[in-house]
């Protein structure tokens, strides 16, 4: 504690120090954060408020979507703040405090991810048995259980953290706190962390991984047993965007926390970082909404009725 009372902040690189093109990228992300919390709160509005829509699929759809406006409010308000004030410097409570709600809601999502995919492997291939096994209590407990992990996960990793010192001001080479980027600039040995990070990290992602994709070795197989064209492109359907969600959020999760860092990756990490907490919050509703006829029709329905509203006055 006496090394960190040291310094009170760190300095964040930013994605460019080019004024004019910082300009442009404020306002490239300002419509990106917007759009993503207009996109993922219209779902989660429709999914509330629509009867039509009441089923664990779209449940657990919701609550992607509430992780999705979470996750992107983590970064996205101050990078923002950095860019149209030229200030890079973040406190070292409010970098601790960013890195704890962003693995938080990180560790979360990949588990809702395999949530859904075990609620696709019911629907298809247990049809029958769909409602009484995907049963509301099962389904809050099964998004509780979501939640807990991706918590926990995320206080274990700021435990181990505060043993960390930091003896000199440095630079972060991204827009925003996160574990890899301050074991780099740590003035104590990290290897205690890093392996916390792999053994604890590793071994939950690991297994949301196979709990996220072994569910699809008996989808496919039940798929490529009905005879019927249609049926088999309508099974189908459901899984697409649910896979391309996973696919995306998996590949920049392992880049990011994984792949051995060095200077020459510092652009790329930067990528995929904007990618996993920008963008991706932004692909997820685009990609369920748009391949999703339930969701449109709801969201008609919804237009519809504020007609209504506004035609009794």
């Amino acid at each position: 504690m006496r090394n960190v009372t040291e310094i009170t902040y760190f300095t964040l690189v930013g994605l460019s120090d080019h004024p004019p093109t910082m300009n442009g990228l404020f306002v490239f992300f300002l419509l990106i954060y917007l759009m993503t919390l207009i996109t993922n709160l219209l779902i989660f509005f429709l999914v509330l408020t629509d009867y039509n829509l009441h089923n664990p699929m779209y449940f657990f759809l919701a609550n992607l979507a509430f992780l999705d406006m979470c996750h992107s409010s983590v970064t996205a308000p101050r990078m923002l703040f950095d860019l149209v004030t030229k200030s890079r410097s973040i406190s070292i409570p409010a970098c601790i405090s960013q890195v704890f709600f962003y693995v938080s809601l990180a560790g979360s999502e990949i588990f809702l991810l395999s949530a859904m995919s075990y609620d696709r492997y019911i629907a298809i291939c247990h049809p029958l048995h769909y409602k009484l096994i995907m049963s509301w209590r099962v389904c809050t407990r099964m998004a509780s259980v979501v939640w807990v992990v991706g918590w926990s996960l995320s206080l274990v990793y700021i435990l181990f953290f505060l043993r960390l010192s930091f003896c000199r001001a440095a630079s972060i080479h991204s827009f925003f706190c996160d574990l890899p980027h301050l074991f780099q600039i740590t003035c104590t040995d990290p290897f205690i962390n890093i392996v916390v990070v792999f053994v604890a990290g590793g071994g939950l992602g690991l297994g949301s991984f196979l709990l996220t994709f072994i569910p699809y070795v008996f989808i496919f197989r039940t798929i490529l047993r009905i005879r019927s064209k249609t049926g088999k492109m309508k099974a189908f359907s459901t899984c697409t965007s649910h896979l391309t969600v996973v696919f995306i959020f998996f590949g920049c999760i392992i880049f990011i926390y994984f792949v051995p860092s060095s200077s020459n990756m510092v652009n790329l990490n930067k990528l995929f970082s904007v990618i996993s907490s920008l963008i991706n919050p932004l692909l997820n509703p685009l990609i369920y909404s748009l391949r999703n006829k339930d969701l449109m029709e709801a969201l008609l329905r919804s237009c519809y009725h504020l007609r209504l509203i506004q035609a009794s006055f």
